[in-house]
């Protein structure tokens, strides 16, 4: 993918200097940078890297002397790491997955194929399915009866997309996704130890053998606009209703959504995230890798929850929080400093017990 520093700079909004002429083909990190790279050194404190490099031109931080960097050109952005979404888009090479539709492709005749769709290898498209315009099919992805997937939609390799489900434009989908899996949800004929378990908080009565009835997910999976998923995350279907993901939602790799679960506009779930069954969770929310959500609350608008963070109860709109069960990530700070001072107060408890019993005996 060979620009001009000035070509760059106009597509990110950037401001170029130098010798804007400059053609270069890749990004690279300033130390292994060549003539023809850009070297990305948004942080003063990896400048030194470009002395080991070849680069003729970087990307930097606003206010730095290229020239005396040794540069032939430069560009500067107020907020490097913004820019590089824009730098990285232009410069991304792809996949290379061939334009129309290939041969060993399976297409329903009732599929509808919007204008410029690529469908790659061994790929099945199943009945009634409707894909919108410029979408990109990877080899080997399974999109079943009745689905809908906008426009401009890219699926990698080997994802699945089960019936019914319903996803808006410009969809990103890493390999391995798996959308609209039957949701996880069994019944007994009687209460279930489980269920008296939660009742009691720790007592499941009396113990015995029970047979598990599964319940089948008549919902699907409705999916909005500018949303990616990781590779090997999975989203079931909800029971009754769809499960649903807000516009411009990002999960990472290995996140689980169980049936029902509602998630609003633009909330980020790092990777191994699980959230639990018909779960409501606020836009703008973050989580850490690892975090975990119980079934049936609610995470607020505008919540941070640290990694690892297990959310057991309801969570406020705008709290951060951090721990096992989730707590102010302030509380749980306050609470680690004086778990790791625990040792040091029982050498003080046993000294003042040792000192209180001498006096006891001359007493």
């Amino acid at each position: 993918m060979a620009h001009t520093i000035q070509q760059i700079a106009d597509a990110i909004g950037a401001e170029a200097f130098g010798n804007t002429e400059i053609i270069v083909k890749r990004v690279a990190e300033p130390a292994m940078a060549g003539p023809d790279d850009l070297a990305l050194v948004t942080n003063p404190k990896y400048a030194d890297g470009l002395g080991a490099g070849k680069a003729r031109a970087a990307m930097l931080w606003p206010g730095a002397d290229w020239q005396a960097l040794g540069l032939e050109a430069a560009l500067t952005s107020p907020r490097g790491r913004f820019a590089m979404a824009g730098l990285s888009e232009i410069m991304d090479p792809g996949q290379h997955f061939g334009p129309g539709i290939h041969p060993s492709a399976i297409i329903d005749p009732s599929a509808e194929l919007g204008e410029n769709v690529s469908v790659g290898p061994l790929t099945i498209i199943g009945p009634r399915a409707r894909i919108g315009a410029g979408a990109i099919i990877g080899p080997h992805c399974m999109v079943g009866a009745d689905v809908t997937l906008g426009e401009n939609a890219y699926l990698r390799e080997m994802v699945s997309i089960g019936a019914r489900a319903t996803i808006g434009a410009r969809f990103i989908a890493q390999p391995g996704v798996r959308i609209a899996s039957d949701g996880f949800s069994f019944v007994t004929p009687e209460k279930s130890g489980v269920e008296a378990a939660r009742e009691t908080l720790g007592d499941q009565g009396e113990v015995k053998s029970q047979t598990w009835a599964r319940i089948h997910s008549l919902g699907s999976v409705t999916i909005g606009d500018d949303v990616e998923i990781g590779a090997n995350s999975c989203i079931d279907c909800g029971t009754v209703r769809d499960t649903r993901i807000g516009n411009g939602v990002k999960l990472d790799n290995l996140v689980h959504i169980a049936h029902n679960v509602e998630i609003g506009d633009d909330t980020l779930l790092a990777g191994q995230v699980g959230i639990a069954g018909s779960t409501k969770i606020g836009r703008n929310v973050v989580m850490g890798g690892q975090c975990g959500v119980t079934d049936n609350t609610t995470v607020g608008d505008n919540v941070i929850a640290g990694g690892a963070t297990k959310m057991m109860s309801k969570v406020p709109s705008g709290r951060v929080v951090l721990g096992s069960p989730a707590v102010k990530m302030e509380t749980h700070l306050e609470m680690y400093k004086g778990l790791r001072r625990l040792p040091r107060l029982l050498k003080d408890v046993a000294a003042m017990q040792k000192i209180v019993s001498k006096l006891e005996t001359k007493d």
